[in-house]
């Protein structure tokens, strides 16, 4: 869900370690978003006035802003121009915990049960991706996706050739080419199985629970902008989950901002596990589930060159709930933090 060599994780470890949450202005706070069906609801946050709402109850401004180049927008957060940004599990081990920035996932939005998938033309199967060239956002999610793929059919990597394409091209190129395969998200992979001929091979449904949808801060932000955050959030939940007009008002506005019809952003919610309820996050972070699901990731990103120079898996420090650590106690930079999400479950906010 980028372009990554091993000098650009330097250059960003470098980076991380010389920017502090002291070196961005206090006021306004700025997070940064992309397109995505399971962070769309924070545009709708933005444009009803519920952001404002929150930010006023404590006392902060908030200026939340779209970045439509996804990896980008990270890398602006790792790079000290945003407070928050939202990104999924792995991409927040990969980009800014691994760049030296301590991050905490302040919300478990969802989870990609078939928002992620792989398609192609002249093919009916993962196992009819040997020898095909595969574009994809590279050593993203999607990246992810192809190796659980790939080893659940008896296929490697090196049976295909993986071209990096950004998320902003990926569904016009699939469109172009003939004998074209992707692996991405919605909506690009909404865009891509409307193409004629496109056959859906593989998608998180078959991995659930392990693409997880977030929003991460810095994890010494003040309290103030992680309640505001969350009790926005949680305010939004709470308008699209009613079924009732306004529910339908806001479903509409989302979908017309993503690009979409009703009727297609609707139909990614439902391959989207999404956490209406705070209680029903909280209690997906404090699982088991997802200590199995971190243990995964930070194997696939070790074995894929994205811990830069480490040697070791246990370079970075990732902190659950419970205050259980897998890595580095010594070097936590990512927390699985349900403090705030309680707080919202409770109507503590």
């Amino acid at each position: 869900m980028f372009k990554k060599t091993a000098v650009l994780m330097m250059a960003i470890f470098v980076l991380g370690c010389l920017v502090s949450t002291n070196a961005i202005a206090e006021k306004p706070f700025r997070i940064a978003w992309s397109h995505y069906t399971g962070w769309e609801p924070w545009e709708f946050a933005r444009n009803s006035g519920i952001i404002d709402k929150w930010a006023k109850k404590y006392g902060i401004e908030i200026k939340l802003e779209l970045v439509n180049d996804y990896i980008e927008s990270i890398n602006l957060y790792t790079g000290g121009t945003y407070h928050g940004c939202v990104m999924t599990n792995m991409d927040a081990l990969t980009i800014p915990a691994v760049g030296g920035v301590d991050s905490t996932a302040l919300i478990i939005g969802d989870f990609s049960a078939g928002n992620d998938g792989i398609v192609m033309k002249n093919g009916g199967s993962v196992a009819d991706l040997k020898g095909r060239e595969v574009k994809l956002v590279e050593l993203s999610v999607s990246h992810y996706l192809l190796a659980q793929a790939l080893s659940k059919n008896g296929l490697k990597e090196k049976d295909l050739q993986i071209v990096n394409t950004s998320d902003a091209d990926i569904a016009s190129l699939f469109a172009a080419d003939k004998n074209a395969a992707v692996v991405t998200w919605n909506p690009m992979l909404i865009q891509c199985r409307n193409v004629k001929g496109a056959k859906l091979v593989f998608d998180s449904a078959k991995i659930p629970g392990e693409i997880i949808d977030m929003m991460v801060v810095r994890t010494d932000t003040p309290e103030t902008l992680k309640k505001a955050l969350v009790g926005a959030w949680y305010e939004t939940m709470a308008v699209m989950s009613a079924k009732d007009k306004k529910a339908k008002k806001a479903i509409q506005y989302m979908a017309k901002f993503a690009g979409g019809t009703e009727a297609e952003f609707k139909a990614q919610l439902r391959t989207t596990q999404m956490f209406y309820n705070a209680a029903d996050a909280a209690d997906f972070a404090n699982s088991a589930k997802l200590k199995e699901t971190m243990e995964f990731v930070r194997k696939f990103c070790f074995d894929h060159g994205l811990y830069g120079d480490a040697d070791t898996v246990d370079f970075v420090g990732i902190q659950f709930p419970d205050q259980k650590v897998i890595g580095d106690k010594a070097n936590v930079k990512l927390r699985f933090d349900v403090q705030y999400m309680q707080m919202a479950a409770d109507g503590k906010l």
